[in-house]
């Protein structure tokens, strides 16, 4: 009787604790992906700069390539620069922007990228996407995910917490994102993945439940294995998926209305999943989210992140447009804006009591 199974992408390896970064370039060479030391090292400006003396010694074939932020121009010339070398691989080291910069760098020049983190705001640590600002606003671009992923519980602790909060948000909102996308398998009869929404509901699941706060490490490491896994759904989908429903459309929506005013994504997507779960008419689950979200010093509510209710309904009404051919809450309602406006006056009361 033939044995059947698929190959789940993954990345080659995952460290999540304290010290991690004093063993990078032992990692590096004990898994093969860099013997040499041949690597580029994409940093930021301000946490990844900081770690590069501390790093320098134990990388000393590495090229260091500062990066001016997380956008479109400055992933292309952070590619350009690299194509005069000759690597064995790109290290991301710094925050969401750079990580996600250096992804599309990486797979520009076809070099493997390996993550180091210096905050855990959002799954972008190991997701096969690289969300960049351009002319147009913001792009989400497919690119290979990370083949490496390193997390040193040291550094993550020195994060402005809101950065570290914010990831608690973006792996919350997994939960709504699910739910849209089996609420779309009923209406519309898409295919959904069992054992992505298995791995991204678990991870949410998680994060809903921890008792910790983020002066633990026992949050800390569930949080960084929560985002891994997260990473994982999708690449198991071939989709953003199982991480993002109505919720990922609402802070898309307001990224795309108020570029200078955005808060944190995962700031945003929190709130959006407490939102759209009530829309689904789990008010109970709603409940729960928001005082998880607010345990954590999230928002629950738009005025909470400096946007009005009008401004937050019209983000709403908008966000379906952020994803054509994206079935979730919002498609399935179709509320206009006074009824959306009507539900949101209900769900402040709701989560405010």
């Amino acid at each position: 009787m033939p044995v059947l199974t698929r190959l789940v992408p993954s990345p080659l390896v995952v460290d999540i604790r304290s010290g991690a970064l004093e063993d990078l370039g032992a990692i590096l060479a004990d898994q093969r992906i860099s013997a040499s030391g041949r690597l580029a090292v994409a940093v930021s400006g301000g946490s990844g700069a900081a770690l590069r003396e501390r790093l320098a010694p134990q990388l000393p074939g590495a090229d260091w390539y500062p990066v001016a932020g997380g956008t479109l121009d400055a992933a292309v010339t952070l590619a350009d620069q690299m194509r005069a070398g000759h690597y064995d691989a790109v290290v991301g080291l710094g925050g969401g922007k750079i990580l996600d910069a250096a992804k599309y760098a990486a797979a520009r020049v076809g070099l493997p990228m390996v993550a180091v983190a210096t905050n855990l705001a959002h799954d972008g640590l190991c997701s096969p996407v690289s969300t960049l600002d351009n002319d147009a606003g913001r792009g989400s671009y497919g690119v290979p995910s990370p083949i490496g992923i390193i997390v040193d519980l040291d550094v993550i602790r020195q994060a402005p917490p809101r950065f570290v909060a914010a990831g608690i948000g973006d792996v919350i909102s997994n939960i709504s994102a699910c739910a849209d996308w089996e609420l779309s398998k009923r209406e519309t009869g898409e295919q959904v993945d069992g054992l992505a929404v298995a791995m991204a509901r678990s991870a949410g699941e998680l994060m809903l439940r921890h008792p910790g706060t983020i002066a633990d490490d026992t949050l800390l490491i569930a949080l960084a294995e929560s985002l891994v896994l997260s990473g994982i759904a999708m690449n198991i989908s071939g989709s953003t998926r199982p991480s993002s429903g109505g919720c990922h459309e609402i802070s898309h929506a307001l990224d795309i209305l108020h570029p200078a005013r955005a808060a944190q994504h995962g700031e945003q997507c929190g709130l959006g999943a407490a939102f759209a779960t009530y829309l689904r008419g789990d008010i109970a689950l709603s409940q729960q989210m928001a005082d998880v979200l607010r345990r954590h010093g999230l928002p629950v509510t738009a005025a909470q992140i400096g946007f009005s209710d009008e401004e937050f309904v019209a983000a709403v009404h908008y966000a379906p447009q952020t994803r054509p051919g994206r079935f979730t809450i919002l498609e399935h309602l179709d509320l206009d804006p006074t009824a959306i406006r009507d539900a949101y006056t209900d769900y402040v009361k709701h989560v405010s009591s």
